[in-house]
């Protein structure tokens, strides 16, 4: 008997009574049996289950009906390769790259085209204001050519005189000839100048052309002689004549200064150690003036007088480092500064009497303009010492 006919038998309560009442040594074999009955039993409840609820599948789906290599009954393939996937991606990137770099380069040529119309605007926008300001400096030179020509015009007729004016008579006699306006203009550009200062006149224009361009004398009139020799005796004697001593000689260590910049290369001139020197000068002869104030009127103190003049003194007789000794002495002086407490009090104590002790004074802490003047000294000096070297070495400024 098999154990699918078997199975239904052993579920009665006849076989389970026998089997418990079956001695112990029989009792594992009919347990297997109904194990076995029990499995069978289930198999078929599920296969039943499972035939109802799977759908119906027809010949035309073509999808189902596929043989057992994966390959479809009606001769396609449901798979895909990864090389086919690889090719079609390569080609798409391609596809876009070639579409970007088209798209850039369009955008590259139109932005070329619109840059060199532009620069063309440009240029012909800068054409333009260069033409409208010749026309406009052209018509105003003719209309101050025109306004000069009636002023004289009304002069001549005011005056009765039939010549030239007083101004043409002084550029006569100044060696300052006429000259064409445009040929003025164009001078006084190449010259980086002001082709008209206020209430400037056109004779006065010529002299200062004149005074531009004019051939200046490369050796002035040396130190040790002529009027510019000071003599120390005279200052007690006549200080009004070492004043205009010490104008005169400042004034010529400037003129010789300016010369020596101008004489520069435009390469050293237009350098930055090139604008500083041209700087310093203008700042020492700006803060020199009221020195020369002081001199031309003579109420300079007498204490920085007589200073000043023993700088010049030795200055002249080319002992630069002596010079250097008394400006340091008129500068900052030689007393002590005071230290601790100074004013207690209504007195004074002694350490700040020392201040104003005569001779011993730091005068460039007087006010700003004296202080300014005597730096303006000292750079004379230190030109001074290139331009006139000394003879002894021993001499020069470190």
């Amino acid at each position: 008997m098999t154990r699918k006919l078997i199975g239904p038998m052993l579920l009665s309560p006849l076989l389970r009574q026998q089997s418990f009442n079956s001695p112990p040594h029989t009792r594992p074999a009919i347990c297997i049996f109904i194990m076995d009955a029990f499995a069978s039993i289930l198999s078929a409840e599920m296969a039943k289950k499972k035939s109802a609820t799977a759908p119906k599948s027809t010949p035309t789906d073509s999808t189902a009906a596929t043989n057992s290599d994966g390959t479809s009954k009606n001769g396609g393939s449901k798979y895909v390769r990864r090389a086919d996937i690889e090719k079609a991606r390569q080609e798409q990137y391609l596809a876009d790259q070639a579409r970007l770099e088209s798209e850039r380069a369009e955008r590259t040529l139109k932005k070329r085209k619109a840059d060199e119309e532009a620069a063309a605007e440009r240029e012909r926008q800068l054409e333009k204001r260069q033409r409208l300001r010749d026309e406009k400096e052209k018509a105003r030179l003719q209309k101050e050519r025109e306004e000069e020509e009636e002023r004289k015009r009304k002069l001549r007729e005011k005056t009765g005189a039939t010549g030239d004016t007083d101004e043409d008579d002084e550029s006569k006699k100044d060696g300052t000839g006429p000259m064409d306006e445009s040929a003025a203009v164009r001078k006084l550009r190449e010259l980086n100048e002001p082709i008209r200062l206020f209430g400037e006149s056109n004779a006065q224009r010529m002299k200062r052309i004149h005074r531009l361009t004019g051939v200046r004398k490369a050796t002035p009139p040396p130190l040790s002689g002529g009027e510019l020799l000071i003599d120390p005796q005279n200052v007690a004697k006549d200080p009004s004549y070492v004043c205009r001593q010490l104008l005169g000689w400042f004034r010529l260590v400037v003129s010789e200064w300016q010369i020596a910049l101008e004489g520069r290369e435009e390469a050293l001139r237009e350098s930055y150690q090139g604008r500083q020197a041209t700087t310093a000068m203008t700042q020492a002869i700006e803060n020199l003036q009221p020195l020369f104030k002081h001199l031309q009127k003579g109420d300079i103190d007498e204490e920085i007088f007589a200073k000043i003049v023993e700088l010049v003194v030795e200055a002249q007789a080319r002992r630069y480092v002596r010079a250097n000794d008394v400006y340091l002495r008129l500068s900052i002086g030689n007393a002590a500064w005071p230290i601790g407490v100074t004013m207690v009090g209504i007195h004074e104590r002694s350490a700040r009497e020392k201040l104003h002790e005569k001779g011993k004074s730091a005068h460039i802490m007087s006010d700003e303009a004296t202080r300014k003047y005597l730096q303006s000294i000292k750079r004379c000096l230190n030109f001074a010492q290139t331009r006139w070297p000394p003879e002894d070495p021993m001499q020069i400024m470190g």
